[in-house]
């Protein structure tokens, strides 16, 4: 028997879970395009951004974090913009694009998650009421059912847990994944904006990074 035949045998609840599917699939593919774009090289970006900070090149510090187009040189761009300001501005920035970039990245997860829990239980929906027509099918024929009659609707009404738990297991997995990707990708955003935060203070102090800073930073 081939798939759409078991699907047409599912009866009506195979399409929510059909629909469920196609929005996990939309999903995780949005969210592996976002994280692809989103990783950065924490060493590297921070050499560069040292660097212009140092020659006091704010302009091109900005610049640079344009070119990057990543959450990390979103949330430096905005805190470079209020650097005139001061530190305690800067740091303000800093957070409030921080938690803009947050909500962006987790934008998907809560619909992964929902996926995840209602598509087995979509799946047991269909087998409950699969089951109670199978019975229904034992009263229509007064008690004098034989295994064949009911074999057809009871595996019928099973298919639909099967196709659920297909669905449902991967959105689970997918999602557990997704959520330590972002926090390790948050993570490194933490430590980038602490570092830019050194930097404006080393900047207006100036005050001289001791070795081992500059080595636990680099």
């Amino acid at each position: 028997m081939d798939l759409l035949t078991m699907f047409l045998k599912g009866g009506v609840i195979m399409y929510p879970i059909l629909l469920s599917s196609i929005i996990a699939v939309a999903v995780i593919i949005d969210k592996f395009i976002m994280l692809h774009r989103s990783k950065v090289n924490v060493a590297a970006f921070m050499i560069k951004l040292r660097g212009l900070l140092k020659k006091r090149d704010i302009a091109g510090a900005i610049a640079f974090c344009n070119g990057e187009k990543t959450p990390a040189a979103n949330i430096i761009k905005k805190g470079l913009k209020k650097i005139r300001f001061g530190h305690q501005r800067v740091k303000e920035a800093l957070e409030d694009a921080g938690r803009q970039e947050i909500t962006r990245l987790e934008k998907g997860l809560s619909t992964l998650a929902t996926v995840s829990g209602i598509a087995p239980m979509l799946g047991f929906l269909g087998t409950v009421t699969g089951m109670v027509t199978a019975f229904q099918t034992i009263q229509d024929l007064m008690g004098a059912a034989n295994p064949s009659d009911l074999a057809g609707g009871i595996w019928e009404a099973l298919i639909t847990t099967v196709f659920g738990l297909v669905v449902g297991i991967p959105a689970l997995a997918f999602y557990n994944y997704f959520t330590e990707r972002i926090k390790k990708l948050i993570a490194e955003i933490e430590v980038i904006s602490s570092d830019l935060m050194d930097i404006v203070e080393e900047t207006a102090t100036g005050a001289k990074p001791s070795d081992d800073d500059e080595e636990i930073k680099l």
